[in-house]
């Protein structure tokens, strides 16, 4: 089943449930409501179409009705939820259909019981739609609903107190006039004294959305500066940076973001973050996060580093943290990746492969770089790892100047002119400072010179004047003669007005620089269809813009053929029109009320006489010019430019009373939802009077009884007063002996104190007696060991002594035997000479002979040597022989043959023989 259908019966079922409250048609109701929940319907809000506009009024009307059922409003409000997947949705449901009112008395009723699902989902999708909402504290529920998440943030239910804290947390942010009602509030010190308790929660999130509402509440009042002083401010730093980068979810990521935001707007606490110690390391891993390719926290780091930007201070860390140069290991992947910035490839990895989703994060990096290069080329010295950063990024943002289809749509057109816009700018800064000249030193010159280079080399006139071309094309897209005049600064043509109008201010300053840019921008600055943007930015309210249509209004004047009388006439067009819009702007506050069909018709005459008005006046023109066919004027194309600027007119005139047309239908719609809503209101608040006289009634009679109770109390009291004067005599007795018994607690304590300590000496004392009595048995033992062993050393040196006598006598008659073996030692020896001196004798005897048998073996190895050599002259003479004969055999047979040959039988024979 498809969406429309879908929303048709659910149109139907909800119609049906109005008319009758039956049990089968909330049914009913709920199987459609489930039935549209299952389909992928996440731009129908945006479409602006009429058939989900009245579903949707339906859902909201039947979600604050108290007598439907629990189970169908949360049916409801689940797919109210579904809807509000993006900022624009959750806009129109909070603006268009008052949702946030709705769900707010949705909670109101159920009020008394917290923990209820429905309560608990009407919270958690009220802080889905409440985040970065401005809500006003005179709507309606508002202050129940502040009073509500007030006294439940001390609920045991962990999920109610997160969602009241978040929701809270939503409201005061930005909002002067809640903030205002919470303080007015008689509780609200002891609501400071439960949110600094909730400081020391095991729950980051809670820690985030306290410190979230109490910066909103006292960050400019003693409470506040008490809390985010000098002592406590770089922990508070430090857990925010932690959240931020290792935080357990998107959702307090993302709240943590804002605080540090909300934070860094109080000048006192931007100066606490620039002398911060850990900054650079904290904000390199938060770059870290950007490397993963997730648009949602991506969006909300850059959004951080937006508002770090905006410091003074900051920016230039920043700078520092983004530019420097990378270590070791970026340096062995190229030959100049060492210059490049680690923490920059992040964000050039974000402009040159997008995800899906990711449009607004390539924006915000864009916006990023141009303050960060701002900055750092507009230093006194510009490093180098900033130039090859430059190096690196020029040629992705030539790649985001490509792409631009007419074919894909309005959206697609107006992100493609938003970041031509974003990158010219980038591009614009960066010249900025290379081409302005000043008086500089030598380095900074030469780095300029190179940035002006890498620049002009990288650009070419051809992709300029291709982007102009298609950007003109886009201005006129809509209408062949000219753009109509836009109705809000966020219009297609005032986009694409700036985009073109970026470009061409561009080709203005790299015009010196790069072949043929001068050219081609001159040329661009004749056409015709310069004039639609150009008249637009001198007309706009923006100081850039119309500062940027001078200086190219400047360059183009002095051009013969630039078209300045329709630049005249488009400016004082534009100027009328505004007037005119600004005229019906006050007759639209003024009219109350206004027939429909009336309008309609009227609307209707006017734009049928205008576009009769059109078509004469065109045949009048080219009659005209077919009479003056022969006459050669040179005021003719002038005065054909000035009608053509009022066929502009009255086209746009025309288109504009079909808009009215279109927002009459469209408030008349609008009128009668209201006016239903005011006749549900009305019923309700007529509910509300009833039971408001019921209880002023139970109240009067309660009055009545609480007046005879009164009376009694009033005796009660007399007799209370009696006996409080005995009382007290009896009190100032016993205050007196209170007295005395504290002086006697006092001696005691001392006596006691003495005794204590005399006990513990007495103690000391005893052990160490005890410790000593133990050491002399220790003593006494050792003494009676060493005895023993004293006689058995004695018996034992009597015995050794004995032995000793015994080895003196063995010991001399050892002596006597050694004196007559030396006496034989000595005879010995002289024999042992006499042989010694025959041995050398013998030596002598042998190595005489050794020499003569050296000599024979040396003459047998001659003789050995010259009988193998004759042998081998013999064996190469016996093969030299039998080669001989081999030869002499072929020579025979040879000759033999001749002989046969020529001389016949017997000469050969002869021959052979021979």
């Amino acid at each position: 089943m498809d969406v429309t259908t879908c929303l048709k019966s659910l149109l139907l079922a909800i119609q049906q449930y109005r008319d009758s409250r039956t049990a089968q048609h909330a049914a009913q109701l709920q199987k459609q409501v489930e039935k549209l929940s299952g389909l992928k319907c996440e731009q129908l809000l945006s479409s602006a179409q009429a058939l989900p506009s009245e579903c949707v009024s339906g859902l909201v009307e039947l979600a604050g009705n108290p007598s439907t059922s629990p189970t169908l409003t949360s049916s409801i409000i689940s797919l109210l939820s579904q809807l509000a997947c993006d900022d624009q949705s959750r806009e129109i449901l909070h603006s268009s259909y008052n949702l946030t009112s709705t769900l707010a008395a949705v909670i109101h009723c159920h009020s008394n019981t917290p923990g209820e699902p429905l309560v608990l989902q009407c919270l958690q999708v009220l802080q889905k739609l409440t985040y970065n909402t401005r809500i006003f504290q005179s709507a309606s529920y508002i202050h129940e609903l502040i009073t509500f998440l007030m006294t439940n943030i001390q609920c045991q239910n962990e999920d109610v107190v997160m969602s009241c804290l978040g929701l809270l947390a939503n409201l005061c942010r930005d909002n002067i006039s809640v903030q205002i009602y919470i303080k007015s509030l008689d509780n609200v010190k002891q609501f400071y004294r439960t949110l600094i308790n909730f400081l020391a929660h095991n729950s980051l999130t809670v820690v985030v959305f306290t410190l979230s509402i109490l910066a909103s509440l006292s960050l400019n009042e003693k409470v506040g500066e008490k809390l985010f002083d000098a002592k406590n401010i770089h922990q508070t730093f430090q857990l925010v940076f932690n959240i931020i980068v290792n935080g357990d979810g998107t959702l307090t990521r993302k709240y943590s973001v804002d605080l540090l935001v909300d934070l860094l707007k109080n000048p006192k606490i931007a100066d606490y973050l620039t002398r911060y110690p850990h900054f650079s390391a904290c904000v390199s891993q938060v770059l870290g996060l950007l490397h993963s390719k997730d648009p949602d926290p991506a969006a909300k780091v850059l959004e951080l580093l937006l508002a770090m930007c905006s410091v003074s201070g900051l920016r230039s860390l920043l700078c520092e943290v983004v530019f420097k140069p990378a270590g070791l290991k970026l340096r062995a992947a190229g030959r100049d990746g060492g210059r490049k910035a680690q923490c920059g490839l992040a964000l050039v990895q974000w402009l040159s492969s997008p995800v899906e989703g990711g449009e607004s994060c390539s924006l915000q990096v864009l916006q990023l770089l141009s303050e960060l290069l701002e900055e750092t080329l507009g230093a006194e010295s510009m490093p180098d790892s900033t130039l090859s950063f430059v190096e690196m990024l020029l040629p992705v943002l030539l790649g985001l100047l490509k792409g631009l289809n007419l074919s894909q749509g309005d959206a697609h057109l107006r992100k493609h002119c938003l970041c031509i816009s974003y990158v010219t700018s980038l591009l614009l800064n960066i010249l900025h400072v290379t081409l302005q000249p000043c008086a500089l030193t030598l380095p900074l010159l030469c780095s300029e010179d190179a940035t002006r280079s890498l620049v002009s080399c990288q650009i070419s006139a051809q992709l300029c004047l291709s982007q102009v071309e298609a950007l003109l094309s886009c201005c006129h897209s809509s209408n062949p003669l000219s753009c109509l005049p836009p109705s809000s600064d966020d219009d297609l043509s005032q986009v694409c007005a700036e985009a073109l109008l970026k470009t061409l201010e561009l080709m203005s300053k790299l015009r010196q620089h790069v072949k043929d840019m001068e050219t081609s921008f001159y040329r661009m600055l004749q056409d015709q269809r310069i004039v639609t943007p150009l008249s637009l930015a001198l007309t706009s309210h923006h100081r850039d813009r119309v500062q940027t249509g001078l200086s190219l209004l400047f360059e183009a004047t002095p051009l013969p053929d630039f078209p300045s009388f329709i630049l005249g006439e488009s400016i004082a067009a534009n100027n009328a029109y505004r007037q005119r819009e600004a005229e019906l702007s006050v007759k639209r506050v003024a009219v109350q009320e206004v027939p429909p069909l009336r309008t309609n018709t009227s609307t209707l005459d006017s734009s049928s006489v205008s576009s009769k008005s059109v078509h004469s006046l065109v045949e009048k023109i080219q009659t005209g010019l077919e009479l003056q066919e022969q006459v050669k004027d040179s005021h003719v194309s002038e005065i054909i430019d000035v009608y053509e600027q009022k066929l502009v007119g009255y086209a746009s005139k025309e288109s504009r009373l079909q808009d009215l047309l279109e927002a009459k239908a469209l408030a008349l719609s609008q009128a009668d939802r209201l006016l239903a809503q005011y006749r549900f209101q009305r019923a309700q608040a007529e509910a509300e009077a009833r039971k408001l006289a019921g209880l002023l009634k139970d109240a009067e009679r309660r009055r009545e009884e609480l007046k005879v109770e009164l009376s009694g109390q009033v005796l009660e009291v007399e007799r209370s007063k009696a006996d409080m004067e005995e009382l007290l005599q009896h009190n100032s007795r016993l205050q007196r002996d209170s007295e005395e018994h504290q002086a006697l607690k006092g001696a005691y304590n001392t006596l006691l104190n003495r005794f204590n300590e005399t006990e513990r000496l007495l103690k000391e004392v005893q052990a160490a007696h005890v410790s000593l009595t133990k050491q002399t048995d220790t003593l006494k033992k050792n003494h009676e060991a060493l005895q023993l062993q004293q006689n058995k050393t004695v018996s034992l040196l009597e015995e050794r002594e004995e032995e000793i006598r015994s080895l003196n006598s063995d010991l001399q008659k050892k002596n006597g035997d050694i004196s007559g073996l030396r006496a034989e030692l000595r005879a010995e020896e002289e024999k042992v000479k006499e042989k010694e001196q025959e041995r050398r004798d013998l030596e002598e005897t042998v190595d005489v002979l050794r020499k003569e048998l050296n000599k024979t073996e040396q003459a047998r190895k001659d003789a050995s040597i010259k009988a193998s050599s004759l042998e081998l002259q013999k064996s190469q003479l016996e093969t030299k022989l039998k080669q001989k004969e081999d030869e002499l055999n072929k020579h025979s047979a040879m000759i033999a043959m001749i002989h046969s040959l020529s001389s016949g039988k017997m000469k050969s024979d002869v021959n052979l023989s021979l």
